[in-house]
């Protein structure tokens, strides 16, 4: 038994016309790697919550953390570390607290990688 495989010529300014294809702008290998870091980090829907909470606080939080997500305080660490190693948050150490927010810079430029797909 054979397979047949057909092929037709997609008519111009098709999502898969490669001239279409060109003008949209395609992504880097960098930026490939860098949205995928990005994705992964964000690939637990606790770290989603997390950052979404950084985002609508708008301030750096520190212990007060873990009752904002209903998580056990080394679990959202352990999240945070893993949010901050992609570089999506950042954190100071103010003495025997740690304080983290959202990496402004690096969301907007993760928003932007994911509008160019």
């Amino acid at each position: 038994m054979r397979t047949v495989v057909h092929t037709k010529t997609c008519p111009p300014d098709s999502c898969c016309d490669p001239d279409t294809k060109a003008a949209r702008g395609g992504m880097g290998a960098r930026a490939e790697r860098q949205m995928a870091n990005l994705c992964r980090a964000l690939g637990h829907p606790a770290r989603v919550r997390i950052l979404r909470v950084l985002v609508e606080k708008d301030v750096c939080i520190a212990g007060e953390l873990a009752d904002e997500v209903s998580l056990a305080a080394s679990t959202v660490s352990q999240h945070l570390n893993i949010l901050k190693e992609a570089g999506l948050i950042k954190g100071e150490v103010d003495g025997p607290r740690r304080c983290y927010c959202v990496d402004k810079t690096v969301l907007a430029g993760f928003r932007r990688l994911v509008a160019s797909l």
